[in-house]
Parts: structure tokens; C-alpha cells; sequence
């Protein structure tokens, strides 16, 4: 998928919420991307500890298993406001008008339905994990250096429940989209061709994002 966001904006409720949710969205990306570097940076401390003093940084895998949730789960709502997580869309790329918008809004229901089921399982797991009446010191640690492991395990119904407004929001669009017909509705990722796709990385990979208009119409000029 691109990493340019091919989410239309209008002077709605429903834009500004989706732009105020994005912003939310925004933030999370950045602490999970900050706890990529930090585990880099990590890694560099404990194998330079381990080859110039034969002492690698204690508790190491600790520190991983407190960042997975941050890594793997903190960034999913922000992936999904721009439409770049994974999806097979052979059938779904030759559908148009409401026939596409209903079938993006079937998908999305059935999403945010799983999505409200593992926020209420993994609320669930965290509530085990950090027992309210215990001391802090007795609850549920990580078996090296004895972090608490209650706040990477809040981490996960935390993402969940935002991408859940996400997919919220998305319903609405599309449901907008349903009832109007229109070819381009608002605060949800469209679908976009494989030339588009293309033009957009290159003009991201190379910094210039006027140049993804511009290589789409040459593709489309050639054609035609």
C-alpha cells in the first residue's frame, strides 16, 4: 500500500472527528517507532557490554517483551485511518459506487465486531495480570528483573479500543457513501489503482509528493 493517505477531507463532523482521532493516531505511531529505536538502541548497549566487558545488559529480554505490545499493536489504528494495512482487493477493486461501499462496510462491521471482542478479552487478560488488592511488588513481573508486566498488557486493549473508533468512523463514511452514491466519500481510505499505488511510493521514497499526480498521468497517457 502507499504511505501517502488517500483519505478525502471536507468541514464536516464526521472529517473533524476523523482528523482528530488521526491526530491520537499520530502520536501512538510515534511512541511505537520511538520503541523500535530505543530497543535498537538496546540491543548496541548489551552486545557492546557483552564483547568490550564480557557483560551484556541484564534483563535485555525483558525489556523486548514490554516493547512487543508497543511494536506490534500500538500503530494498527494509525495503519488502518490510511488504508495501508495488507488486504486482497481483486474483487474489491473491480466493484464501483454503492456495490463497493456496501462490501467496505460489510468487511469493516465484521472488523469492528472482532476488534470489541478483543478489547473486552484483553481487558480481561490485563485485569488477571494486575491485581487490584495485591501489592505492586507481588503482581504479575517478567522473570529476569521482575518488571510489571500489567502495562504492556494495558497497552493492547488500549490500541484495540482505538482502532475500534476508527473502524467507527469508517462505518459512518461508508454508510454516508451508501445513502449518497457519491465516488468519493469522505474519512475513508479509497481504493486506488496499482498505478496510483506505485506513483504514490515512488513519490514517497524519492520526497517529492507532486510527483505521484504527475507519474499517474503519464501511466494514464500512455495507455490511452
Amino acid at each position: 500500500m502507499a504511505g501517502v493517505s488517500s483519505v478525502l477531507e471536507d468541514g464536516s463532523l464526521l472529517s473533524r472527528l476523523d482528523r482528530s482521532l488521526f491526530k491520537i493516531e499520530t502520536v501512538l505511531a510515534l511512541i511505537g517507532g520511538l520503541a523500535v529505536f530505543a530497543l535498537m538502541v538496546l540491543a548496541v548497549v548489551s552486545v557492546s557490554g557483552r564483547n568490550l566487558f564480557n557483560q551484556p545488559l541484564r534483563g535485555y529480554v525483558d525489556w523486548i517483551e514490554q516493547a512487543m505490545p508497543l511494536i506490534a499493536f500500538i500503530g494498527i489504528s494509525y495503519t488502518q485511518r490510511l488504508g495501508g494495512h495488507i488486504r486482497m482487493d481483486i474483487v474489491v477493486g473491480r466493484l464501483k459506487g454503492r456495490s463497493l461501499w456496501v462490501s467496505e462496510f460489510i468487511t469493516t462491521f465484521f472488523m469492528l465486531v472482532l476488534m470489541l471482542l478483543l478489547v473486552w478479552g484483553t481487558w480481561s487478560h490485563f485485569q488477571r495480570s494486575f491485581d487490584f488488592a495485591a501489592p505492586l511488588w507481588s503482581r504479575d513481573s517478567s522473570l529476569d528483573i521482575r518488571l510489571p508486566i500489567w502495562p504492556s498488557k494495558l497497552l493492547v486493549p488500549i490500541a484495540f479500543s482505538v482502532i475500534s473508533l476508527r473502524f467507527a468512523l469508517q462505518l459512518w463514511g461508508y454508510a454516508l457513501a451508501i445513502i449518497s452514491g457519491t465516488k468519493s466519500p469522505i474519512a475513508v481510505p479509497l481504493v486506488e489503482s496499482a498505478a496510483t499505488v506505485a506513483a504514490r511510493e515512488a513519490a514517497s521514497v524519492s520526497g517529492f509528493d507532486d510527483d505521484a499526480d504527475e507519474a499517474e498521468k503519464n501511466i494514464n497517457g500512455d495507455k490511452a
